[in-house]
């Protein structure tokens, strides 16, 4: 009875702790860290404002944590999708691929785009603890780099990962500016024939790719 009483306040306090973060993020993608408020997260989550000294310490740390794990969730996103394609995938088979966990987080809305508009707006001014998440930057990019010059072999290495930060500049871009709203009432499959062919160019150097 004791254990049972242990795991359901462990199950309850995740729960919290969870709420906490889905609030904070969807709070973060509308203002960013600097307009957000301890009262407005526990609010939205339904929590005890002690709850986020109990969890995580400050407020600070909650925000910081919150967009930690949306970088994590998109970049594994973006990893996963482009490491189902084979070696002989060409340009636009690979920037639909780098660029469908933003598209269908236009497309779909919620918490996917919120995700990604927190994403976006930390990707302009890094917050404490990206190095964490380092490795996985720099296993995108060099996927992306290996796979794009079997198809681009007198492009550098230097060049085509400066054209795919490019690329990941214009999808962060889509989640914030007006133009992204106007995906949001295309299906997945037309916002992505929008935006592949935009993707494939800045890969390639050229417009629709080669």
């Amino acid at each position: 009875m004791v254990a049972e009483r242990t795991d359901q306040r462990r199950e309850a306090g995740q729960r919290t702790r969870d709420g906490l973060l889905a609030a904070a993020v969807e709070l973060l993608a509308q203002r960013g860290q600097e307009g957000v408020t301890l009262r407005e997260i526990t609010d939205r989550a339904g929590a005890n404002v002690s709850a986020v000294s109990y969890h995580f310490g400050s407020l600070k740390t909650l925000c910081e944590t919150a967009i930690e794990q949306a970088l994590e969730q998109y970049l594994d996103a973006q990893i996963n999708a482009v490491a189902s394609l084979d070696d002989t995938s060409g340009i636009e088979e690979l920037a639909a691929a780098f660029a469908r966990p933003m598209v269908r987080a236009l497309t779909v809305g919620g918490r996917d785009l919120a995700v990604m508009r927190t994403v976006a707006r930390v990707g302009i001014d890094p917050p404490q603890g990206w190095e964490r998440l380092a490795a996985k930057f720099q296993q995108s990019r060099r996927d992306m780099v290996r796979r794009l010059s079997v198809h681009l072999p007198g492009v550098s290495e230097q060049e085509l990962e400066f054209r795919i930060r490019c690329a990941a500049g214009m999808l962060n871009w889509l989640a914030l500016a007006p133009v992204g709203a106007e995906l949001a009432a295309a299906p997945t499959g037309p916002a992505e024939r929008w935006v592949v062919p935009v993707v494939a160019g800045a890969f390639s150097g050229s417009p629709g790719g080669r």
